[in-house]
């Protein structure tokens, strides 16, 4: 039976490629309980690789596509309202079916675009994998979430505060920077941290979609679903992914809380919005 510590030296970063492990997963008798906590650690990278960057690119995408929906301009804010529309009207899963066989159609050779006397070619080939493919969707679906929320936040504004701000002499950018943007942040940012907990959940759909697994190398729930298959047992691969992720949820509470602190460091104490952990046992 292999020791723990060569179920680290073999499956710890087993997740990024066969050169970081063993180049075959554990298979029947031979799986061992290290063995699952660390393969199921080690696709837990990418499940934080694909909710950090979709958060942060969502984020400034979203806050685009609300700015537009929230524009008096309809050639501005109909494109937005239907893109939001779309996204939080189908399923998440639907949407990584729809996109990978679109990207399937793309040519292999790449997208050609031509500039003048040169020709830009653009390689397509990456958007077919799930670390580029996968990404792709899960940033299009958080901008379409996060933009309704922060889009409700600009209608919540108190007008006590434009009008203060008008007073002051502020206008266009100046306006936006030190007074709708960070009372939109204040007032979405309750709601924003949950959307960014669905969205890191919602990245054990990846591999589950069409999106293929390159070289066994997957997520945590990828993992949890091979060990399931081999040993017939469910009551411990996937408890394990759930302590993975109740931890990961619990460091992103305490990620977002730090950040609704600076947005509410303006106000008094007792007026500040407290974000709390508070598990519902008792449906």
């Amino acid at each position: 039976m292999r020791t723990c510590l060569e179920s680290v030296q073999a499956y710890g970063l087993r997740a990024l490629g066969r050169q970081y492990g063993e180049n075959l997963l554990p298979r029947g008798l031979d799986i061992t309980l290290c063995d699952q906590i660390f393969l199921i650690g080690s696709g837990l990278i990418w499940n934080i690789y694909f909710a950090a960057i979709a958060i942060a690119v969502g984020f400034f995408l979203a806050t685009g596509v609300a700015l537009a929906k929230f524009s008096q301009n309809a050639w501005v804010n109909r494109p937005a309202s239907a893109f939001v529309f779309v996204f939080r009207g189908s399923p998440l899963f639907i949407q990584f079916f729809f996109f990978y066989a679109l990207f399937i159609l793309l040519p292999r050779t790449g997208l050609e675009i031509p500039l003048g006397v040169t020709t830009l070619t653009i390689d397509t080939s990456a958007l077919t994998t799930a670390q580029v493919g996968g990404l792709v969707v899960l940033v299009l679906n958080t901008t379409a979430y996060s933009a309704e929320l922060f889009y409700g936040a600009l209608r919540s504004i108190p007008k006590g505060d434009l009008e203060a701000a008008d007073a002051y002499g502020m206008h266009g950018l100046t306006k936006f920077r030190r007074v709708v943007f960070p009372s939109m942040l204040r007032l979405a940012w309750p709601s924003y941290t949950n959307e960014a907990i669905f969205l890191t959940h919602s990245t054990t759909l990846v591999f589950l979609s069409a999106f293929p697994a390159r070289q066994q190398s997957g997520e945590a729930f990828y993992y949890a679903r091979y060990f399931v298959d081999q040993t017939f047992n469910p009551f411990v691969a996937y408890p394990i992914v759930a302590a993975y992720f109740v931890a990961l949820t619990l460091i992103i509470i305490g990620i977002f809380a730090l950040a609704n602190l600076r947005l509410n460091r303006h106000l008094p104490r007792e007026r500040r919005q407290r974000l709390r952990f508070r598990p519902q046992y008792i449906r």
